[in-house]
C-alpha cells in the first residue's frame, strides 16, 4: 500500500470502494493473488482450456503488471519476477521505502544457503 504507482492507487480506491472501509489498509498477499489470478486468466486464453496441465504448461513466459507499476513474469520454476523494496515502518502502519531493486529478481524455489536447499535444487524434490 505505500508504493506509489498510478495502477497500486487504482487497485487501492477500488478495493475500498468495494468493500466500503476506508481505513482498511492492503498488502503483499494481496498483490500475490492480484499477480497470480491475472498470469491464470493469461494462461487460460492461451491454452485455449481451463485444463490444469495445459495451463500450468502456458504458464512460463507470461507477464501481468505488478501493482509497484512494473511487469511479474512466469518462469520455468513457476516463481515470478518482482521488485524488492527495503522499508522502514512509520507510526501508521505504512513504509517508507529506504531502498528498492533496480527492475524485478527472479524468484528461485530453494535458498541457496541452506544445505537442505542444494540437496533438493540437484535431485528436484520437494
Amino acid at each position: 500500500m505505500s508504493i506509489n504507482a498510478p495502477v497500486n492507487k487504482v487497485f487501492i480506491d477500488k478495493w475500498k470502494a468495494y468493500i466500503k472501509k476506508p481505513g482498511r489498509t492492503t498488502n503483499d498477499p494481496m498483490e500475490a493473488h492480484y499477480i497470480g489470478f491475472n498470469l491464470w486468466v493469461k494462461a487460460v486464453e492461451k491454452a485455449k482450456s481451463t485444463d490444469v496441465d495445459k495451463v500450468l504448461e502456458a504458464l512460463p513466459g507470461l507477464e501481468v503488471p505488478n501493482l509497484t507499476g512494473g511487469m511479474a513474469r512466469m518462469l520455468p520454476n513457476h516463481h515470478i519476477t518482482k521488485p524488492v523494496y527495503i522499508g522502514e515502518i512509520r507510526a501508521d502502519g505504512q513504509f517508507n521505502v529506504v531502498w528498492k531493486t533496480n527492475g524485478t529478481v527472479p524468484g528461485d524455489a530453494w535458498s541457496d544457503f541452506l544445505r537442505s536447499a542444494r540437496t533438493r535444487r540437484r535431485t528436484g524434490s520437494s
